[in-house]
């Protein structure tokens, strides 16, 4: 009989399932023919710190050991770059914890294509890392499985009921449990309103990604990652090629999600402002959905209305650097065990607080 059932099969189901199944008889349910198939991906991730808020660094740097153990880091750096409208954001950069200021030729030794004549202002954020999305999320699902996890793809949800128990009907068969964990990630609050719970305004945002040929024919292996202080565009290394981003947020509905043209064009543009090398070629695009509370923090927790409905969703872009953390904390709230993380990281991230 199962205990617990988990509707999303990304970053986030994929390490819940892994972290539950040693203690629950599990299934994990994923719509798409693979699992990982929308955000995870067509993540372009970094360990980041100090990237979002307090809640996020908080449960990214408990993370961290959990990626050191699975050998999915490596030091990559990321060099924040800041015009002249930018600049006012630069020493709250500059001031958090293992970053660094850098003279502009500091920089340019580090990215010899940068345009010194725009570039006001440089922060290296020394403790970033590359992240191996890939294996991590595969361990994860390796993991599930040797746990006696049923992790079933092309199970597209088409009812939910609750009559003392969860029955999910997919297309893949039905399956009922006490608990129901909805970790669908865009589809969060569809998921939610087909179960009968009240959504809580998780909204999927595009974001789109191109990959250039290396510029000026640099090796660039060794090149930081690079991001506007604003966040209006970054650039990262990615097998020898050169990824780079308009890093929009534009409001989506729920879907398998495409490039923009035009806003990818756009953000090409701002990128192009603090480089001399000129884009010449766009070799292929792609787009991921980010999907946020109002408050920008993920959802984590047993639903106040809803018996046994457990929300595990709106990781925004952060999913893949917090989810160790949040899925030991999600594992230890299901099981009914004390989790590590204070009251204050726990009420923050409540599907009962303020949004």
């Amino acid at each position: 009989m199962t205990d617990i059932i988990i509707i999303g099969g990304g970053i986030a189901g994929g390490s819940l399932a892994a972290a539950v199944s040693a203690d629950a008889d599990v299934v994990l349910l994923e719509a798409e023919d693979v699992f990982g198939y929308h955000a995870t991906g067509r993540s372009a991730a970094m360990y980041e710190p100090n990237y979002g808020n307090k809640v996020i660094n908080t449960l990214t740097r408990a993370s961290h050991d959990a990626f050191e153990e699975a050998d999915v880091l490596a030091p990559r750096g990321v060099l924040y770059l800041a015009d002249e409208s930018e600049r006012h954001l630069m020493d709250a950069i500059a001031g958090a914890d293992y970053n660094e200021r850098i003279s502009l030729e500091e920089a340019l030794a580090l990215v010899p294509v940068l345009k010194l004549a725009h570039i006001k202002d440089a922060v290296l954020a020394t403790a970033a890392c590359d992240l191996d999305v890939d294996k991590l999320f595969q361990s994860r699902l390796k993991t599930a499985r040797a746990n006696g996890a049923q992790l079933h793809t092309k199970a597209s949800v088409e009812n939910i009921q609750y009559d003392g128990r969860w029955h999910v009907l997919t297309a893949a068969g039905e399956f009922s449990a006490p608990i129901l964990v909805n970790a669908a990630g865009a589809w969060a609050d569809q998921i939610a309103t087909l179960a009968g719970v009240a959504p809580l305004g998780i909204q999927p945002y595009r974001r789109s990604v191109a990959r250039l040929p290396a510029p000026g024919g640099h090796d660039v292996s060794n090149w930081p990652m690079l991001l506007s202080a604003a966040e209006t565009w970054y650039a990262k290394p990615d097998a020898g090629k050169w990824l780079v981003s308009s890093a929009e947020e534009d409001p989506v509905e729920p879907m398998d999600a495409w490039a923009d043209d035009m806003v990818l064009a756009e953000g090409l543009a701002r990128y192009q402002e603090f480089v001399t090398e000129e884009v010449m070629r766009v070799e292929n695009n792609w787009a991921g959905l980010r999907s946020f509370t109002p408050d920008r923090t993920p959802v984590v927790g047993f639903d106040g209305a809803a018996k046994g409905f457990f929300w595990l969703a709106a990781q925004g872009g952060y999913g893949v650097q917090t989810s160790p953390a949040l899925s030991a904390l999600a594992a230890d709230l299901i099981m009914g065990r004390a989790p590590d993380f204070g009251a204050d990281i726990i009420a923050g991230l409540s599907p009962a607080r303020d949004m």
